[in-house]
């Protein structure tokens, strides 16, 4: 059975040590997907517990943060173990992550530093993302690369 035909033999194929940058985009993907369930859990609990202006707004923003968090999660895990598939939901994670920083950097509140934080970690994060070394490492080939 050729590795076409079974998933599995590209991932076997990828020896070695995991590239540091694969490395490090996965525990950037990773830091996302827990800040947007801490941030979820805390918009959750305050509008469970506190007393907030709308409480369905603040328990409904908190469930959907926890269920975003999935994304850039598994596609850290996926990251971890080499998975050509991981890379589309990391890239997608930092292209969401962008607009939210920049409205965060247009804001009048704490939230500026936050914002530039986040923009730092998902430019870094394409960079790393779409690097050949991870590319390769991923065993994602180029346009003209297919197996004849």
């Amino acid at each position: 059975m050729s590795s076409e035909q079974n998933p599995t033999a590209e991932a076997a194929e990828a020896t070695g040590p995991r590239p540091g940058r694969l490395t490090a985009a996965a525990a950037l993907a990773a830091l996302e997907g827990l800040a947007l369930v801490v941030g979820g859990a805390w918009m959750l609990v305050g509008g469970l517990t506190g007393h907030p202006d709308d409480r369905t707004s603040a328990v409904t923003g908190g469930v959907t943060l926890i269920v975003l968090a999935l994304l850039p999660l598994l596609a850290a895990r996926g990251l971890l173990a080499r998975r050509g598939w991981s890379r589309g939901p990391a890239v997608i994670t930092q292209l969401m992550a962008l607009p939210v920083a920049y409205n965060m950097l247009h804001s009048d509140s704490v939230a500026i530093p936050m914002g530039i934080a986040l923009a730092v970690v998902a430019v870094t994060s394409l960079v790393l993302l779409v690097n050949p070394e991870t590319t390769q490492a991923l065993g994602i080939r180029g346009p003209g690369g297919a197996r004849k």
